[in-house]
């Protein structure tokens, strides 16, 4: 039996709640959890951490098996589109953890990781052109529209991540041709499995910035004027 539980890969997602696993690349998932509170990412995202790293040493979910010390290879950030505040969260969660244990950060669109769920739900099936579509708040919806996984195993990204509004989304998704799928959860496996075939493929997103909704609310206050200016 070996030492350690090679090629596994943290997720993590605060796009919408708070999500955390830990899956291999052929998809098995070693550990996961979550909290669907879509403000107290910071409160809970540690807690989340050690339960999955604790979980993970038992090997994959549904298997029994003497515990292993899990040997991460990379750490898959959700990079959006989401809120500004809960996404720094968990891109700086990411980071600072692939930091500490000297692997390599992959940063991942949220959307992609619940398109990809959609296409495993139920991988014979022949799905439409679909959009991913996430309550952006303030009479909004984040989309993105998919048809199809390519050679490699990723989401074809159709169009978007945009922003629509809540009234004009149908209609919008209509011009498209694509069905609407409404999702409420982020699974942060699915980031991990996004993440590891990226990686396998050499295809790494290049998404250096978190995909915002909007720029957030609070900015820095203008120079004050000198005495006499």
């Amino acid at each position: 039996m070996p030492d350690t539980l090679d090629d596994v890969i943290l997720g993590i997602d605060t796009s919408l709640g708070t999500a955390v696993a830990i899956a291999d690349a052929d998809g098995a998932v070693h550990a996961e959890a979550a909290s669907s509170d879509p403000l107290g990412h910071a409160e809970i995202i540690g807690s989340l951490l050690q339960t999955v790293l604790t979980d993970a040493a038992r090997g994959p979910i549904g298997q029994t098996s003497a515990p292993q010390p899990v040997a991460l290879t990379a750490v898959a950030a959700g990079m959006g589109p989401g809120p500004f505040t809960g996404l720094r969260v968990g891109i700086a969660a990411a980071r600072a953890f692939a930091l500490g244990r000297g692997i390599p950060v992959v940063p991942v669109a949220s959307h992609d990781a619940a398109a990809l769920a959609a296409m495993l739900a139920d991988p014979f099936a022949d799905l439409p052109r679909f959009a991913v579509v996430t309550d952006a708040r303030r009479r909004e919806f984040a989309y993105t529209v998919y048809e199809g996984v390519d050679d490699d195993g990723l989401p074809v990204r159709v169009a978007g991540p945009a922003l629509v509004k809540r009234d004009e989304i149908d209609q919008t998704l209509a011009g498209f041709a694509a069905e609407r799928r409404d999702v409420t959860v982020i699974p942060a496996a699915m980031v991990a499995l996004v993440a590891a075939r990226s990686l396998a493929a050499d295809r790494v997103a290049q998404l250096d910035e978190p995909l915002y909704l909007r720029a957030p609310d609070v900015t820095p206050p203008a120079p004050r004027k000198k005495v006499g200016s």
